[in-house]
């Protein structure tokens, strides 16, 4: 897989792509990641990603143009599968959407600023728009690297453990149960005693029963109205 990232701030992206097992999937080449400073495309002897919007405002508006550029040489190059706004009003980022999005092979993700980008950017330029959220941040970026870690995990190879990603929360439409390591006991706060039992099926039944449980305390949005089983 290939992720492309296009802001104006490059620098904010380099610690998250720079450590842990993003920096161990980019070494052993299971993905490649390259952020574009869109400033890099624009016109002018300041190379301003931004102007004031028609019909006057507050904040500024990100500018077409250097965006087009930066995208036509990209898709010039190779076939994408997606082309992603990251925008606060696009469709929410949930495991779902991640596990979809780690299938395809090439995408772009283009990081907002300001008031947003002109808006024939969306209507034109983009496939399709994601958010991380009911809130709204200084920019694109943050989101960006959440969408990258969330997806490139997914990735074959990329986790030790092939089956961890398979067990984090939402995979089932539950929240993950809790888990426990050594001392068996500490300061008088024991580890359920079935998880010491060696018994592969109750132990099995147990994460299971704590998921929904914990589903249901915390996040009873996921689960059905009627039986408490996860949402299709």
């Amino acid at each position: 897989m290939r992720i492309d990232i296009i802001t104006c701030l490059p620098r904010l992206l380099e610690s998250p792509f720079a450590d842990s097992i993003l920096r161990r999937a980019i070494d052993r080449k299971l993905v490649e990641v390259q952020v574009h400073d869109l400033r890099q495309y624009a016109s002018g002897p300041h190379r301003a990603t931004d102007d004031y919007a028609y019909g006057g405002g507050a904040g500024m508006v990100m500018l077409i143009e250097p965006i087009d550029k930066c995208l036509s040489l990209l898709r010039s190059e190779r076939t994408y599968d997606e082309v992603i706004y990251m925008s606060p009003d696009g469709d929410l980022f949930n495991q779902s959407l991640a596990n979809e999005l780690s299938l395809k092979g090439n995408l772009i993700l283009l990081c907002g600023h300001y008031k947003g980008v002109d808006e024939r950017v969306r209507e034109h330029l983009v496939t399709r728009e994601i958010s991380v959220g009911d809130y709204v941040l200084s920019g694109g970026e943050l989101a960006a690297a959440v969408v990258a870690d969330a997806v490139i995990r997914l990735l074959p190879g990329v986790l030790s453990d092939e089956t961890s990603a398979l067990t984090d929360s939402f995979q089932d439409g539950l929240v993950a149960p809790p888990v426990y390591t050594r001392p068996a006991v500490y300061k008088g706060w024991s580890v359920p005693d079935v998880l010491l039992s060696g018994h592969a099926a109750r132990i099995e039944s147990w994460r299971h029963d704590m998921s929904v449980q914990r589903t249901r305390q915390r996040r009873p949005g996921l689960l059905s109205d009627h039986d408490g089983a996860p949402k299709s």
